[in-house]
């Protein structure tokens, strides 16, 4: 991967914390790193510049990373919608995992962060990346990571319909 190609925008109200992910990235080889203390003003960044990545904490103030999730990927006004996000958090419960990837988070790394650690949640956004898929209730990345061979229930999605269909009639021959 180039690294140095990248823009990345690092969103944390913590400065030390956009300290070391800085030296992180600059260790790999990102050249293009800008920085917000919080989601309204990356909200303004995203305007103003192309980014590639963002990377963002999520308990914030006053915006915190789920609000700025929410704004980033379902506000009219929204810069970016698709742009990859890598949620950090030191409170990685399971609820609010749930939650980061129910507003749309592509990945989650909780800390304390490594530099192994944020070089895979980059390559998974980058290397392989989930469609986004848009409902009545949520627009984001596709929140199915593997696709599940053996599951026989009832596909739910109006996209499963055709896999379905295809399925019963390859059973029947």
């Amino acid at each position: 991967m180039r690294y140095e190609l990248l823009n990345i925008l690092l969103i944390d109200d913590n400065h030390h914390m956009r300290v070391l992910l800085g030296e992180i990235l600059r260790a790999i080889g990102v050249r293009h790193i800008h920085e917000a203390n919080d989601g309204a003003e990356a909200l303004q960044m995203l305007r103003g510049m192309p980014i590639d990545i963002v990377i963002t904490d999520l308990a914030m103030q006053p915006l915190d990373g789920i609000d700025f999730m929410r704004l980033l990927r379902n506000s009219p006004e929204s810069p970016n919608p698709m742009v990859p996000v890598i949620m950090i958090t030191g409170h990685a419960t399971q609820r609010r995992i749930y939650e980061a990837r129910d507003a749309g988070v592509n990945e989650f790394l909780a800390k304390p962060l490594t530099a192994r650690g944020v070089v895979e949640r980059i390559s998974q956004v980058v290397d392989h990346a989930r469609p986004f898929v848009r409902t009545d209730d949520y627009f984001g990345p596709d929140r199915r990571r593997r696709p599940l061979p053996n599951y026989h229930g009832p596909w739910r999605r109006s996209s499963d319909a055709a896999r379905a269909s295809t399925e019963s009639e390859e059973a029947g021959s």
